[in-house]
């Protein structure tokens, strides 16, 4: 078990520290025990860091560990009133569990109040994808005017061509993408490994940036790094920059600026099923581990068939 602290009645007594700070070091304890103990990914570690962080502010100047389940309704309510979705909400609410369970082995609380709060209802919530015409448009956008536009018309490429989340063309690396085998090995969530195939537009702008701007880059970088996608540093794209990029160019293809790296893998999914390809195909491609995440885009695919008999049919 992960280094044990003192006991409830041990902390609260022979520590002068206000609750704060009390607090503060529980927090810290309990990151460094889903980083040692639960092995999460470094995404997962971030969204746990600022799910308790948030937490915690709200918290003020109460002992963490003291805290009742009716004050933990209040801190839902709390984010209901700031108008946080139901999948956030619901992501606050695991976050919670998980931090009361682990004061729960550390001997400072004997219940866990936190296992009494419900799941926020997550409505079907039909993700906005582009049509083939859009993509098309947005994947010609960057030009050769552009300073990086071997890069950019890469990572575009890469997107819609393997439908990978932004922060698995972060991390993936030279040795990941093998051209002449026409495909790419990428580290969805938790750390789980996939390969996605690459079509011949997405092979074309990768072999060209490589050879022809990233060796470029890479020499700024100290130490260089082995990631594919580098920034004008030579060091490793961050997410945030490949989502500045994405809408930069949605402005200028005219396309809704809401639009980020997200929107082509939704489309990507919802391509493919328009085209034929089976419902446990598309699943494998985007490394999803329920069949029930992969079947959304069949709504979508069947939302965008009434749109189309509601305009063409003569009795719609």
């Amino acid at each position: 078990m992960y280094g044990k602290l003192t006991k409830l009645q041990q902390l609260s007594t022979a520590s002068s520290r206000p609750a704060q700070q009390i607090n503060g070091t529980l927090v810290e304890r309990f990151i460094g025990y889903l980083l040692s103990e639960c092995h999460l990914s470094a995404n997962s570690i971030k969204a746990y860091n600022a799910d308790i962080g948030r937490f915690m502010l709200w918290v003020n100047s109460r002992c963490v560990y003291s805290l009742t389940y009716s004050e933990l309704t209040d801190f839902i309510s709390a984010l209901r009133i700031e108008g946080l979705s139901a999948a956030s909400i619901s992501r606050h609410i695991v976050t919670i569990r998980v931090f009361f369970r682990f004061l729960q082995l550390e001997g400072l609380s004997k219940t866990n109040p936190a296992d009494w709060l419900l799941q926020q209802k997550k409505w079907a919530h039909i993700p906005h994808v582009l049509t083939v015409k859009q993509v098309d448009t947005f994947l010609k956008s960057p030009g050769p005017s552009d300073k990086f536009y071997a890069r950019d018309i890469a990572i575009l490429e890469l997107l819609y061509a393997t439908g990978c989340r932004v922060s698995e063309i972060c991390t993936m690396t030279i040795s990941d993408v093998s051209l002449r085998d026409k495909r790419a090995k990428c580290s969805g969530k938790g750390g789980k490994e996939r390969i996605v195939p690459l079509g011949d537009r997405a092979i074309f702008a990768i072999n060209r940036y490589v050879s022809e701007l990233r060796p470029k880059l890479a020499v700024k970088g100290k130490p260089k790094n082995d990631e594919i996608l580098l920034s004008c540093n030579g060091r490793a794209l961050e997410r945030v920059m490949i989502w500045r990029i994405v809408k930069y160019y949605a402005v200028r293809a005219g396309i809704n600026s809401n639009i980020s790296p997200h929107v082509l893998r939704h489309s990507f999914a919802t391509h493919l099923l328009a085209g034929g390809a089976d419902l446990r195909q598309v699943q494998e491609l985007l490394g999803h581990s329920s069949i029930q995440t992969t079947q959304i885009y069949t709504h979508v695919e069947h939302s965008r068939l009434k749109q189309i008999h509601k305009v063409f049919h003569p009795r719609a």
